[in-house]
């Protein structure tokens, strides 16, 4: 093929001299170049290689499609299908402490994603998945094996064995056409121990719910407009691909909100007349 072309090439090179208006030989060669190069443009592939991630279309985690969904809220109370209250997560022994209150799914009783009886003080925007790394202060066997991001984020946090590294990680809900974003906070539904839906191609368990797989809060229900018991894709994706949106806006826990509390606290470190500590 590259034979057949450059000859074609040659050929048309010598006609382009006999009618090119160049006179000297540098001229030419320069003419001819560009000639050449408008005609590989047109045999030759054309492949874009992007440089950077680009934000709300996560790459490195498999996405999960049309998985049971159903809504569950810090505070609540067991019953029905909900075998376990939700006072406590799988690792926060204060959950609803520690989030500001009971963080009620009454519609009339949230604005803006949130409650309005108090600001909470972790992300509204949080789920649960059927596995949990940690169990008597101890990482689970398989879980060094399992978790992609699992040698990363164990450096990161000091080699703390008893702290998860599934805690605060981001997934993005897709239904329809809209995507949030979320934090993972709890384990369930109803497993803790499925790491091969999780992290691999299994399907969820059979259980009460339909065989749901995933639990989101009243924020990602009403983001996305779910019902109590919905269908849903998902996938896990890096903090760098998590673009703004109200996801962003609370929460200790929240690496946007803790990223813009440092950032602010450098600038009034560095603000004329005020010491440093």
């Amino acid at each position: 093929m590259r034979r057949i072309f450059a000859l074609v090439f040659l050929l048309s090179a010598l006609s382009a001299r006999a009618q090119s208006p160049y006179e000297s030989s540098a001229d030419f060669a320069k003419y001819a170049m560009k000639l050449r190069e408008q005609a590989l443009a047109k045999v030759e592939p054309q492949v874009y290689v992007p440089t950077t991630s680009q934000r709300g279309t996560p790459r490195r985690f498999p996405l999960k499609t049309n998985i049971v969904t159903t809504v569950f809220w810090i505070g609540e109370q067991a019953g029905g299908n909900n075998p376990v209250p939700n006072f406590k997560s799988s690792w926060d022994a204060n959950w609803t402490n520690n989030y500001g209150g009971f963080d009620t799914p009454d519609s009339s009783a949230r604005r803006n994603y949130i409650p309005v009886a108090f600001i909470p003080r972790q992300n509204p925007f949080y789920y649960a998945l059927p596995y949990n790394d940690v169990t008597h202060g101890q990482f689970k066997p398989e879980a060094p094996l399992v978790i992609p991001w699992f040698k990363q984020e164990y450096a990161k946090r000091g080699s703390q064995p008893g702290s998860s590294v599934c805690k605060d990680r981001w997934v993005a809900i897709r239904k329809g056409n809209r995507t949030c974003y979320a934090q993972w906070e709890d384990c369930g539904p109803f497993r803790t121990d499925h790491f091969q839906y999780v992290f691999g191609n299994e399907r969820p368990k059979p259980n009460l719910n339909r065989g749901a797989g995933l639990d989101v809060s009243p924020a990602v229900r009403d983001y996305l407009g779910l019902g109590p018991t919905d269908v849903t894709d998902w996938q896990f994706v890096e903090v760098g691909d998590v673009p703004p949106g109200p996801w962003r806006s609370y929460g200790d826990n929240n690496h946007f909100v803790i990223a813009r509390r440092q950032t602010e606290q450098r600038v009034v470190q560095q603000a004329p007349g005020t010491a440093k500590k």
